[in-house]
C-alpha cells in the first residue's frame, strides 16, 4: 500500500481548479453515473462505495494528511508541483489546503443508492456535494481517487451477476440444488492490474457467490461489510494441486502424485489439475485404477481440466476421431462412476467424483458448457466453472461508461447555474450530463431519473431520493452488511 500525501493522488490540472471557478462559488452537486454499456446487460450492481470512503476519505486521508504536519505536507506538494508540472502557472498559496488540513475532516455530503441494487444505465448512483461553502474545489478534485477506486469492484459486481444469472438459469432447469452461489469460484487475482485492485474486484464476485481462490478478497469483507467468517459464509476455498505439483515426481512417476494426494487428503473435496501432461490418459488409466480409493474417501475429487476448448474439455466433441475427446469429462467420469438421475430427469456423477474448469471461462462459454451438457442429458452441477481475469480484469471503466460529472453550481448571492456536457461532437450523447441536482426514484425494479432541480426545488421530492447520504462530514452515516447487499442483489432473482 502506497503512502503518499492523498492530496497528489489526483491529476495534475486539478490542482489549478481551485483558482479556476468564479470567485462568488459556494457549492458544487457532481454525480457518479455508468453512461452506456458495452456488454448485453443495460443494468449495473452497486458495489464498492462503503469500502471506498472508509479506505481512502477515512482512514487513508486520517494517516496520510490530517494527522501529519502540514509544513510536511506542504513541502511535498509544492516540491513536485514546482519541478514536475509543465505549466507557466505558480501556485502562488496553498490556503486552500492549509484550511482542510485544520478543519480536520472532509467537508463533503455522499449520497448513493443502496449497494446491491440493480441500476438501469444512465442512472446517477454517488452524489458528491461540498458540507462548508469554502471546499467547492474539493468536490471534483476527489474525481480521480474515487473513479480509480471504484469503477473495477462495481464492474466486477456485475459481471460476476451476469454469470450467477446464467447458473440460475441452467440450474434451475436441470438440477435439483437450491442454494447456487457454489457453482463458480473465483481464480483471478494473479492476473489483476494490482494486489489492491485485484482484492476489491474479488469481493465483488463475493457478492453472487462463495467460492473463491483469493484469501485478501474475504479479509475486506470482513474488514468494510460487517461480515465474520466464523457465523457466516462469506467466502470458501477448496483445496487444489498446481504444476509444479504435479510435474515433481517427473512424468514418468505422475501417477504418484495422485496417490500422495489421496493418501493425505481422505475427506472433502480435492480439486487435482489433470492436464500436466496426457489428460485423458489421467482420465482412463490413473482414475479407474483410484477409483476404489476415491470411493472411500468421505468427500468429493474433481478432475481439472486447465488448457483447450473448455466446452469440449468438459462435455467432448462430436466430431473428434478420438473417443475420449468425444465423450469430454463428465460422460467419461459417468461411464467409470455411474451416479442417479435427479426428479428433473437429468444425470448426477456420483457424490465422490466430479470435474471443475477455470480457464477461459467466459459469459458466453460457460452458457455453452451448461447448454452441451443439458443436450447430452447431465445437470450442470456435474462441472463447477472459475471465472478468471479475463472475465474480471479485461474491462475497462469504459465497459459500462463511469463517469463523474459536475451539474450545479450555487453561488454567494443565492444564484445557481446549472452544468451539464451536450457535446454537439458525441452523437450516440453518451457524454450528455443530467443537470442541476438529481433525483433518482424507483417504480418496480427500475429505477428513474428527474434533473435540473436547485437545493429548493429538491426538498419537495427528497423523501423518496434513492440517493441516501452514506457519508457526512467524515463520518460514514450509513453501514451495509455484505449480508445485506447479498439479500438485495438476489431478492431480484430468487435469493442467494
Amino acid at each position: 500500500m502506497f503512502d503518499y500525501n492523498p492530496m497528489l493522488l489526483t491529476d495534475f490540472y486539478k490542482t489549478i481548479h481551485y483558482k479556476l471557478y468564479p470567485e462568488n462559488s459556494n457549492k458544487i452537486y457532481s454525480y457518479w453515473i455508468p453512461r452506456q454499456s458495452r456488454l448485453e446487460y443495460d443494468k449495473v450492481v452497486v458495489f464498492g462505495i462503503q469500502a471506498f470512503i472508509q479506505e481512502y476519505l477515512i482512514d487513508y486521508f486520517n494517516k496520510y494528511f490530517f494527522e501529519k504536519d502540514i509544513n510536511e505536507i506542504l513541502r511535498e506538494y509544492m516540491r513536485l508541483i514546482e519541478y514536475t508540472f509543465n505549466s507557466n502557472i505558480i501556485i502562488e498559496d496553498l490556503n486552500h489546503i492549509k484550511k482542510l488540513h485544520k478543519l480536520g475532516y472532509l467537508p463533503l455530503e455522499i449520497k448513493a443508492i443502496k449497494e446491491g441494487s440493480l441500476v438501469n444505465i444512465g442512472i446517477p448512483i454517488i452524489e458528491v456535494s461540498n458540507t462548508d461553502n469554502e471546499y467547492f474545489w474539493l468536490v471534483n478534485y476527489l474525481e480521480t481517487l474515487l473513479s480509480s477506486s471504484i469503477w473495477h469492484p462495481m464492474t466486477s459486481a456485475t459481471i460476476s451477476y451476469m454469470f450467477r444469472n446464467i447458473v440460475n438459469k441452467y440450474y434451475n432447469i436441470s438440477s435439483d440444488i437450491k442454494t447456487k452461489h457454489g457453482a463458480m469460484g473465483d481464480f483471478s487475482l494473479r492476473g489483476q492490474t494490482s494486489i489492491n485492485s485485484g482484492i476489491a474486484s474479488s469481493a465483488a464476485f463475493l457478492t453472487s457467490f462463495s467460492k473463491t481462490a483469493t484469501i485478501p478478497s474475504i479479509l475486506y469483507l470482513e474488514k468494510y461489510y460487517n461480515c465474520d467468517i466464523k457465523s457466516e459464509i462469506v467466502g470458501t476455498g477448496t483445496p487444489s494441486t498446481e504444476h509444479s505439483v504435479m510435474c515433481s515426481y517427473g512424468k514418468e512417476n505422475e501417477f504418484e502424485v495422485y496417490e500422495k494426494i489421496l493418501d493425505i487428503y481422505k475427506s472433502g473435496p480435492i480439486s487435482i489439475v489433470s492436464d500436466t501432461y496426457d489428460y485423458w490418459n489421467v482420465l482412463t488409466n490413473f482414475i479407474p485404477r483410484l477409483k476404489d480409493k476415491i470411493m472411500l474417501r468421505k468427500g468429493k475429487v474433481l478432475i481439472r481440466g486447465d488448457s483447450g476448448n473448455p466446452v469440449d474439455i468438459v462435455c467432448g466433441n462430436e466430431y473428434s476421431d478420438n473417443i475420449n475427446e468425444r465423450k469430454g469429462t463428465v460422460e467419461i467420469l459417468w461411464d467409470l462412476f455411474g451416479g442417479t438421475i435427479n426428479s428433473k430427469g437429468y444425470k448426477v456423477l456420483d457424490s465422490h467424483i466430479g470435474c471443475i474448469y477455470g480457464d477461459a471461462i467466459t459469459l458466453q462459454r460457460a452458457e455453452e458448457i451448461y447448454t452441451k451438457l443439458i443436450n447430452k442429458g447431465f445437470s450442470v452441477e456435474n462441472v463447477a466453472l472459475g471465472v478468471g481475469s479475463y472475465s474480471l480484469q479485461y474491462v475497462t471503466r469504459d465497459t459500462f461508461g463511469f463517469a463523474m460529472k459536475a451539474t450545479h453550481l450555487e453561488y454567494k448571492n443565492n444564484e445557481f447555474i446549472a452544468l451539464f456536457k451536450d457535446p454537439i461532437t458525441s452523437k450516440d450523447t453518451v457524454k450528455k450530463s443530467p443537470k442541476g441536482i438529481c433525483y433518482v426514484y424507483k417504480i418496480g425494479e427500475q429505477y428513474h431519473l428527474m434533473d435540473n432541480f436547485n437545493s429548493e426545488s429538491i426538498k419537495l421530492v427528497e423523501y423518496n431520493n434513492q440517493l441516501e447520504t452514506i457519508f457526512k462530514n467524515g463520518v460514514i452515516m450509513r453501514k451495509q452488511s455484505l449480508k445485506n447487499i447479498r439479500n438485495i442483489l438476489h431478492s431480484y432473482s430468487g435469493g442467494f
